[in-house]
Order: C-alpha cells, then structure tokens, then sequence
C-alpha cells in the first residue's frame, strides 16, 4: 500500500516537474499572463487618471483581469501536448489522475505565483481603497483555486480542437461564474471594510465550488485524456 501510495504521488510529481522545466525553458505561459495584465492595467490607469474607482468597478475589474490572464495562459499545457505530439507518450506513461493532478498543480502554483506580481500592481496601477486583507487574502486564494481547477479540466477538453483560444474562454466562462460573482462581491466588501461575517457565504461558495469543481474533474478526467 505504501509503495502504491509513493508511485502515485511519484507519477504525479514526474508530470509536474516536466511541466515546470518546459515552461522555464521557454516561458510561453508566464511571459502571456503578465503581459495580458500588464497592458490591461495599464491601459485602464490611463483612462480613468486619477479618478478614483468605485469599489464596485474596482472588485469587477480585478476579477475581470485575474480571469482572462488565466484564459490566456493555462490551457497552454495540455494544448503543448498535442502540438509537440507528446500526448500519446504521456498517456503510456502515467494513469489520468496522475496526469491531471501534475498539470493541475502546475496551473494553480503558476496562478498564485503570478498573482504575487499582478495584485500589487493592480494596487499601485489603479486608485483603490485598501482592502481588509482578512477579507480579500481568503477570497483572493480560494477563487484562484476555483479557477485553476476549472481551467486545467477545460485546458484538456479543447486541447483537441481546432479554434482552441476562442473556445478555452467561451467554455470556462459559464462554468466559473459563481467564481467570479462570489469572488467580485467578496472582494466589494474588502474594500469597504466589511466585517468577516459579512463575506461568510461567499467564501462559503467559494470554497464548495473548489471542492466539486476539483473532486468532478478527477473523476470525469480520464473519460476526456482518453479521448
């Protein structure tokens, strides 16, 4: 049982480090996210001056921006596979799951990575209130997660087909719109200083949709990586 258990996780760290060497390599995704970022940010700060933002535009924006950096980047691992036909290799070496949990922590470490640069230029770039961190660090993580995991299952779904950037989007968007409705609101009451209570259910959302968003992609996984 212990060897078992050391050859899953083994299988799975095998998947992880490829991915994290290819992308150092060549730095396709990190080099897409933060350029999408940056130029968005940049672009509204010139456009509003130095207006402040309402904190309802502001939680909007954020989410809006985190979202399609995500889009931008994160399918790009299973998309990579077929491209450079390595996809068939991979299946031959390892089980779906361990495939899919290696990919999956891929996309969520580089996400909260990332948002490690995004978030505090997000605050210098824009004119907002200070939020309550113990507000908008929770709401910030878990919708991250949310979105990792709903990114890497879709990621694998249209790595199959043809017009793969415009589906990526248009598949994910629906799926992750409790993320993005508990995610703006919770990140709303961070800026106007809320209590912890207030943002309860949120993070209560959030947190439930990670849960089944992650527990349903593992076991749908393997039906999809099969093709």
């Amino acid at each position: 049982m212990a060897h078992r258990k050391s050859n899953f996780i083994h299988k799975s760290w095998a998947v992880f480090r490829k991915d994290i060497q290819l992308e150092f390599r060549t730095r396709y995704v990190i080099n897409a996210i933060l350029m999408f970022a940056l130029t968005v940010l940049t672009a509204v700060s010139f456009s509003i001056g130095p207006l402040r933002l309402r904190v309802e535009i502001g939680a909007a924006l954020l989410w809006i921006i985190l979202f399609f950096s995500a889009m931008s980047g994160l399918a790009h691992i299973f998309v990579r596979e077929e491209e450079q036909q390595t996809a068939d290799t991979l299946r031959l070496f390892s089980r779906p799951v361990n495939i899919f949990l290696g990919k999956w922590f891929f996309n969520l470490l580089l996400l909260y990575s990332l948002e490690i640069i995004i978030v505090p230029l997000y605050f210098v770039f824009l004119n907002v209130p200070d939020p309550v961190l113990s507000i908008f660090l929770p709401v910030l993580f878990l919708g991250s997660f949310a979105l990792a995991s709903a990114s890497t299952l879709i990621g694998a779904i249209i790595s199959q087909a043809s017009a793969r950037g415009a589906l990526f989007a248009v598949l994910t968007f629906p799926i992750v719109l409790p993320v993005m409705f508990s995610g703006i609101h919770g990140t709303q009451l961070s800026f106007a200083r809320a209590s912890f209570l207030d943002c309860l259910s949120d993070l209560q959302v959030l947190l439930s949709f990670s849960v089944v968003i992650l527990t349903g992609s593992v076991l749908l996984f393997e039906f999809v990586w099969r093709k």
